[in-house]
């Protein structure tokens, strides 16, 4: 009886590393299959002996894949248990193999969506960005750079041996309200942040008086009176309506521009 075939730790680090050059060569037909289909080539090496079935693993690998890239390498670690599986002659047929990845891809898209991009990322951008703005300079940049790949790298290479040891069994992580809720909680939280970011970054005066005489008050005085930041929170929301609208973000940068400009030619807005 032949020995099983296994993967080598340094298949599974050579892996990890390709999972960064996923989004390499995305295409509009099948998006990250390329991508994915070049991550498991170590993994296909090692498993496959005869160049047919090699071939058949990177055909398999070549079907329509597409998810949020920090979140496919726990799809990528099951999918390296599957194949493994497989080729010590388990019961795993190659469209078990897509299924899973497809029944994966989009659950794991809906929570790494709102966790990375709405809630880590302007966090730790907000924090680099206040430290540039700063005495500190050019410590915020670095460490935005540093803390995210840290950050980013660390997950990637923690859930890619998870998805591996735990194979199909991966479930029991996913399983019940785990996800929905770490989505909304990461998506109060960004909210949260960037509520508190708005009147720190986006700054509005007025200063045409209101009165007369000794009476006379700045009209940015009243509106602090009202609400501190309204108007700035007032001017992010109706830039996020814009935008929903599908108004392009240049000409939206570029009209900004214009009523800044007319409005402290105006006298209405102030330094």
């Amino acid at each position: 009886m032949s020995e099983p075939v296994r993967l080598t730790k340094g298949d599974l680090v050579s892996i990890f590393w390709r999972s960064s050059f996923e989004q390499g060569s995305w295409n509009y037909e099948r998006m990250q299959n390329l991508g994915f289909a070049y991550i498991m080539v170590p993994a296909i090496k090692r498993l496959y002996d005869q160049p047919k079935d090699q071939q058949a693993a990177m055909q398999r690998h070549l079907a329509f894949f597409n998810t949020m890239p920090y979140m496919q390498s726990t799809i990528t670690g099951v999918v390296l248990s599957m194949e493994e599986q497989r080729a010590n002659g388990g019961l795993i047929e190659a469209e078990d193999i897509n299924n899973v990845k497809v029944g994966m891809m989009g659950p794991l898209a809906g929570v790494g969506d709102p966790v990375w991009w709405s809630t880590i990322r302007p966090v730790l951008a907000a924090f680099a960005v206040g430290l540039a703005n700063s005495q500190v300079g050019i410590v915020g940049p670095l460490l935005f750079f540093i803390v995210w790949n840290a950050l980013r790298l660390g997950f990637r290479g923690y859930t890619q041996m998870l998805g591996y040891h735990s194979g199909l069994n991966i479930t029991q992580y996913l399983s019940g309200d785990l996800l929905p809720r770490l989505t909304q909680g990461a998506s109060i939280l960004g909210m949260f942040i960037m509520g508190a970011v708005v009147p720190r970054w986006t700054v509005i005066n007025f200063p045409t008086i209101v009165g007369s005489g000794r009476n006379g008050v700045s009209m940015q005085y009243v509106l602090n009176q009202i609400l501190p930041g309204l108007v700035p929170l007032l001017l992010t929301l109706g830039c996020l309506w814009l935008i929903r609208k599908r108004v392009n973000p240049i000409w939206l940068m570029i009209g900004l521009f214009v009523v800044g400009f007319l409005g402290y030619w105006s006298g209405i807005l102030g330094l």
